[in-house]
């Protein structure tokens, strides 16, 4: 026994001593490697940057480098380190000739020009190491900027060094840098490589990434020691007028045009049929003018005078559509010039001239009056009109004129249209973002939306461009936003802009263009009063002086606001930044207990996400908007995004973000992208705050982004997959997340990825919540260990989404299962499983 255990003592020595030589050799040669590797570089080479003028610098600053200043390298001829943010996406964002000069204090200055003018304007920004750039600020002209720097520049534009790169001939700025520089730009560019390789996967290409994929197995165990508190408000809407969403969409109106208050400019002169007689027209040989003379208000200045015609005819949003014994509130705005009554009849009819309905009225006032009927169709039709008949031919003058089904949204008058509603209202959101992202703070400042111009009678609302290019009639105002929040159980989350427009504004009403100059700082005390004065009109008593307005309007009652977001997708520039602070700086003093929600620009990394979230930093900003549209590989392989948040600073509100293939079509693949990345949010929700997939809606062939989450037509509704995993995760939230540890029998890291799983309890009923998405072209089977869960339940209610990838039809199943059966389960290929467990837990 002793000559085994000295014997065994001998032979570990051995190893150990023969292990530690090997080591000893093996560390010395790489040492030798590395200073071999290192004895070959270069110190120092040429760089380059430049933009492609054949594309008037859209493509951003790219890089070459070369070791003789000849032969010159790509570092990823499609790659841009920096791109200029100036303008609208798509046609402008141009960077002109750009170049390079030394920084005071170290690092480097980019300097361009934004058109192709000599004369500016110009843009500047700044980095340290080529690839991580800061804020962009925009000068009418090269002397704005300080004397030195503008000296430089006009000496670097002169000495403009070319090269030849892959058979072009670029014009740019030659430095001289240390090999490190070129290492660090060639690493950051693989990266990125690798990154676009993984974000581009898509599930259709999965019998050629796992060709020989067998069924996977996983043991999920709770562990129930490591539970949670989470939002309590994760899933809610955000609503954009945008694709005709609102007029013509979720707001009931069916009279398009109905104020003849259209005009050339809301299309921006690009529709010359778009004016105030859009939707309208006349029978007979009279005349049909538009007039502004003592107009019925201010605000809208523009009515019909009508002289021997025989009808006016409207015709709505292409057609009126009507259901057989429904019933309609027609009212409108009418004087004569005589005191004579005028006999009008008013008609629904089909297209063919029959009639469903017709009822008569005299207008017997010279001065404005409002007059009202109701109308009920004989039969249903889906483009039908409505003709307002003259019996004589005396001069008539109308505004104003509204058709309205009884039947909208919980039955309020000016209100919503009831599918869509309650569409919206079956996914049980939390909350409700409005009016929108980049519509609240508009094309230029002089478009930014004025909550204040849309509560009120309707006649004095103030109408104007949709910056989406259209009109906005504003029938859908701030007073049937709350109330659409209220009457849903949803917070109302409204959207004001930060002093600044649209980040896609062009150019108007300011040398640099509507998206740089921002609301003039001798006009911004009135405008932050304004922001106030909406918080005092939601929260203030009946009797303060904007909570007379909300009484006014039908709701004595408070509307309990808690959050109110500032700015939206913004540049974060200095101009941003110090009429944001004084606007935060406001609400915080004024009304502490309100929740700001910040801005961290339109992407999930980059210059504005990074100053953003410094601003954020800098004044405590309780919670951070972030948006984000990316491929559906992006979602799988970015799970652990929120992951690395630091849960001492803002909690965040992923504000806008939806899954994007070639086509933007709503298929089930991107749903079930979207779904794995919710159980991430729910992971997270402690730090992620709230969620809304934008946009919401859209109305068919008026679509100016795609995709979205319900499509629709004046009669119909088209709800995508995306839609049915918002509805799942709206219908079983919860307040606690139990994490689940998982034991997998394939190890391969891309498998694993493409397998999701939360687990939460809801308090309202006590119910335990696994929700299981499976991206894989195999089946999962799933051994779920319930043990521990203290469940009383025998059965569960299972709901499941499954199909063929390229579905834009799936929908959910229900059924009801055993919980014992529950524990040892098949998930589909490509499915999202969603189990609810009443649960024993008090």
């Amino acid at each position: 026994m002793r000559t085994d255990n000295f014997k065994l003592r001998a032979y570990n020595l051995f190893l150990t001593k023969s292990l530690c030589f090997f080591c000893l050799f093996w560390i010395s040669n790489v040492n030798a490697n590395v200073h071999r590797m290192k004895a070959s570089e270069p110190d120092s080479a040429y760089f380059f940057a430049y933009a492609k003028e054949k594309n008037a610098g859209r493509d951003g600053l790219l890089y070459a480098w070369s070791l003789d200043g000849k032969k010159w390298n790509s570092i990823g001829t499609d790659l841009a380190f920096v791109k200029s943010d100036y303008g609208r996406w798509g046609s402008e964002k141009r960077m002109i000739n750009p170049v390079l000069l030394p920084r005071k204090g170290g690092g480097w200055t980019c300097v361009w020009q934004l058109t192709p003018e000599n004369n500016g304007p110009y843009a500047h920004t700044y980095t340290n190491d080529f690839f991580n750039w800061g804020r962009q600020d925009y000068y009418v002209a090269l002397n704005d900027l300080d004397k030195s720097t503008a000296s430089l520049v006009k000496n670097s534009l002169l000495a403009r060094e070319h090269i030849s790169l892959l058979g072009d001939r670029l014009h740019g700025t030659k430095l001289k840098v240390s090999w490190s520089v070129i290492k660090e730009l060639i690493k950051h560019y693989d990266l990125a490589l690798l990154k676009q390789k993984q974000w581009s996967e898509r599930s259709i290409d999965d019998a050629a990434r796992f060709p020989s994929l067998k069924p996977l197995d996983i043991k999920l165990t709770p562990k129930t020691e490591q539970t949670k508190p989470i939002s309590d408000m994760l899933v809610g809407v955000f609503f954009e007028d945008i694709n005709y969403a609102a007029d013509g969409g979720l707001y009931a109106e069916l009279i398009q045009n109905r104020d003849f208050e259209y005009k050339l400019s809301d299309k921006q002169g690009q529709d010359k049929n778009w004016n105030e007689k859009t939707a309208w027209s006349i029978d007979g040989a009279g005349q049909f003018s538009i007039d502004s003379l003592n107009p019925i208000h201010p605000n809208n200045k523009h009515y019909a005078r009508l002289r021997g015609a025989d009808a006016l005819r409207n015709i709505g949003y292409d057609g009126i559509a009507l259901d057989k014994n429904e019933r309609y509130d027609l009212s409108f705005f009418a004087r004569g010039t005589s005191g004579k009554g005028r006999q009008l009849k008013i008609r629904m009819s089909t297209k063919d001239g029959k009639i469903l309905d017709e009822k008569s009225l005299t207008v017997d006032c010279k001065n404005w009056k409002k007059y009202q009927l109701t109308l009920t169709p004989n039969s249903t039709c889906k483009d039908a009109v409505l003709e307002l008949v003259f019996t004589d031919l005396q001069q008539l003058d109308l505004d104003l004129i509204s058709l309205f089904p009884q039947h909208t949204y919980k039955g309020r008058k000016n209100g919503l249209r009831k599918d869509l509603a309650e569409a919206i209202a079956a996914l049980n959101p939390r909350f409700v973002r409005f009016p929108g992202g980049c519509l609240a703070h508009g094309d230029g400042i002089e478009n930014i939306y004025h909550w204040s111009s849309t509560v009120g009678p309707l006649e004095s609302r103030v109408p104007q461009r949709n910056m989406w290019g259209y009109h906005q009639t504003v029938g859908l105002g701030y007073y049937e936003y709350f109330q659409f929040c209220e009457d849903i159980g949803a917070h109302a989350v409204p959207v004001v802009a930060a002093g600044v427009p649209c980040q896609n504004s062009g150019s108007h009403g300011h040398p640099l263009g509507g998206q740089q100059c921002g609301i003039p700082m001798e006009d911004m005390d009135d405008y932050i009063q304004e922001v106030l004065n909406l918080i005092e009109w939601a929260n203030g008593d009946k009797n303060s002086t904007w909570g007379k307005v909300r009484a006014a309007a039908g709701h004595p009652e408070p509307f309990h606001l808690k959050y109110i977001g500032v700015g939206n997708e913004d540049l974060i520039s200095n101009v941003f930044e110090e009429r944001f602070t004084m606007i935060y700086n406001a609400i915080r003093e004024k009304y502490p207990d309100i929740q700001v929600i910040g801005t961290a620009g339109p992407f999930f990394e980059g210059t504005d996400y990074v100053e953003g979230w410094k601003i954020a930093n800098k004044l405590n900003v309780p919670i951070m908007d972030e948006h984000y549209y990316q491929t559906p590989g992006w979602f799988i392989h970015n799970q652990d995004f929120y992951d690395k948040y630091d849960r001492s600073k803002s909690q965040v509100y992923l504000g806008e973000y939806a899954a994007h293939i070639h086509g933007r079509a709503s298929t089930l693949e991107v749903a079930l992208a979207e779904a794995a990345y919710l159980t991430a949010l729910e992971r997270n929700g402690d730090i992620v705050k709230m969620a809304s997939y934008a946009p919401l809606l859209a109305k068919e062939d008026y679509t100016q982004w795609r995709p979205d989450l319900i499509y629709f037509s004046n009669t119909d509704l088209n709800l995508t997959p995306s839609y049915y995993v918002q509805q799942l995760f709206g219908r079983n939230n919860g307040t606690e997340y139990i994490p689940m540890e998982a034991s997998y029998s394939n190890a391969v890291v891309d498998v694993q990825k493409r397998v999701a799983f939360s687990m939460v309890k809801d308090p309202k009923d006590k119910s335990l919540i696994v929700k299981m998405v499976n991206i894989l072209p195999v089946t999962v089977n799933i051994q779920l260990d319930l043990n521990k869960l203290n469940l009383k339940a025998e059965t569960a209610v299972v709901s499941q989404l499954t199909g063929n990838l390229d579905s834009k039809t799936a929908k959910p199943e229900e059924r009801t299962e055993t919980v014992e059966k529950l524990k040892h389960q098949q998930l589909p290929p490509y499915s999202l499983t969603i189990i609810r467990i009443e649960s024993a837990a008090k």
